[in-house]
């Protein structure tokens, strides 16, 4: 067995965020080293014929990480997402109104007494969510469906919001209007689960011919895994955005790269803390895929992950 020796890192006030995650691979230090490894899987996806996925939780669109999220929608430098009805929730609503600094240990009850939803150490007004997305959501959703579109993929709604953002003085900030603005679907199989899901299920008590149909997102999947020979994956956090990024990947025998970033453990057997080689069990990542999994906080490991494809 040929080992490699430990380097020590050099830090300086010129090093870049991109050569500090190259130390990291050589300096071998726990999760640093995890860190390093992710970023040469990322360079290989990226620079190989090879059809990549990003998927992540809502939480972290909440927070400033939303503008690394969509940057890397904004370069194309991911071909799908798969996400959660919340990502549509807090990017939209951020378009129209801010959310705030708050803390971990806010004083809850006093929150909800003044209408402010706490999201980990993110205050979020009522006025800064429900209540905006309702006010401007309905009418986008009304011109839709004038438009004649009435039985829509989630990925298929995405675009038809993302188009009506046109005009928006914050569009260019979102998620949304990026996926539209370059064609990358946005697959959300939980489309019910959070305000913009309650907001059509509004809309569509007076509208019974609206429609989101999953399973057009289902056969859209299958097209991409079954006539793409080499796929990827970023997966952020677990739930059902990870799953269904590693389920519909067994199809075509298992992911070929996959970077996992998450804070979950392993003891509990949940999907959120199974680490990649979990998945190779299942014939959901391939044998002699090459992957990774990154023990942390995706708002502080994200930006050191990607910073050396953004400069680029």
């Amino acid at each position: 067995m040929e080992l490699e020796p430990i380097k020590d890192m050099h830090v300086s006030g010129k090093t870049s965020i991109s050569e500090l995650a190259e130390e990291y691979l050589d300096s071998g230090g726990f999760v640093a080293k995890h860190l390093g490894m992710g970023v040469k899987i990322l360079e290989k996806m990226f620079s190989e014929d090879c059809y990549n996925f990003l998927s992540f939780p809502a939480c972290i669109i909440a927070t400033g990480t939303r503008g690394i999220i969509r940057d890397l929608i904004k370069e194309k430098k991911f071909n799908a997402v798969i996400t959660t009805c919340g990502t549509l929730d807090h990017d939209l609503a951020r378009i129209w109104k801010d959310y705030y600094h708050g803390h971990f240990l806010a004083d809850d009850k006093e929150l909800h007494e003044k209408g402010i939803n706490r999201l980990g150490n993110i205050f979020v007004p009522n006025e800064s969510y429900g209540i905006v997305l309702e006010k401007k959501l309905q009418p986008i959703l009304k011109d839709i469906y004038e438009s004649g579109k009435r039985d829509l993929a989630s990925y298929e709604l995405v675009w038809e919001i993302g188009k009506r953002l046109e005009g928006e003085e914050k569009a260019e900030e979102s998620i949304v209007y990026w996926a539209w603005k370059n064609r990358i679907p946005v697959f959300i199989p939980g489309i019910t689960d959070g305000a913009v899901g309650s907001q059509i299920w509004m809309f569509r008590q007076d509208h019974k011919d609206f429609n989101v149909n999953v399973f057009k997102d289902e056969d859209k999947l299958a097209d991409i895994v079954f006539s793409n020979k080499k796929t990827g994956a970023l997966m952020i956090g677990g739930g059902i955005s990870k799953h269904h990024t590693i389920w519909w990947n067994q199809f075509k025998d298992g992911l070929d790269y996959a970077v996992y970033v998450t804070t979950a453990v392993e003891w509990d057997g949940s999907l959120s803390g199974a680490r990649v080689r979990e998945a190779v069990s299942w014939g959901k990542v391939k044998e002699n895929a090459k992957y990774v999994t990154i023990e942390g906080d995706a708002t502080v490991i994200l930006p050191l992950l990607v910073a050396k494809f953004m400069e680029k």
